[in-house]
């Protein structure tokens, strides 16, 4: 299976509360890297092509549901 990586951009008023979550679980095969920006952090996330996939989807309706 392929590896790959997706980027989740994630607001500064969000990053404390995904980075605690993604810390306190067992991401298994997939590993992720915060870089921290001006207005935000960028969340790598790197594994397995189908899991990455869907992990990145999840955070994109989280972050989408939060208004």
């Amino acid at each position: 299976m392929t590896d790959v990586t997706y980027v989740s951009f994630v607001p500064r008023s969000r990053r404390g509360q995904l980075r605690s979550a993604l810390a306190a679980e067992d991401t298994g095969p997939i590993s992720w890297v915060e870089k921290r920006r001006m207005f935000g952090s960028e969340f790598h996330f790197s594994g397995p092509s189908r899991l990455v996939r869907k992990t990145h989807a999840y955070i994109t309706e989280w972050l989408a549901s939060d208004r």
